[in-house]
């Protein structure tokens, strides 16, 4: 699964670990996290990340 990038602060979402502190498990791919899900650093928008390549 691809790692997205939060282009506010840099923050890395990586499906393999998800975001635990939030309720999203191992696991979760970007596309299927909520809509109202935001960058757990800096509360940037979905929409605020990037495919990493």
């Amino acid at each position: 699964m691809d790692k997205y990038v939060c282009g506010v602060c840099g923050y890395v979402y990586d499906p393999a670990n998800g975001d635990p502190d939030n309720g999203i498990e191992p696991g979760t791919s970007f596309g299927d996290l909520p809509d109202d899900w935001v960058c757990p650093v800096c509360g940037a928008a979905k929409d605020d990340f990037e495919k990493q390549e």
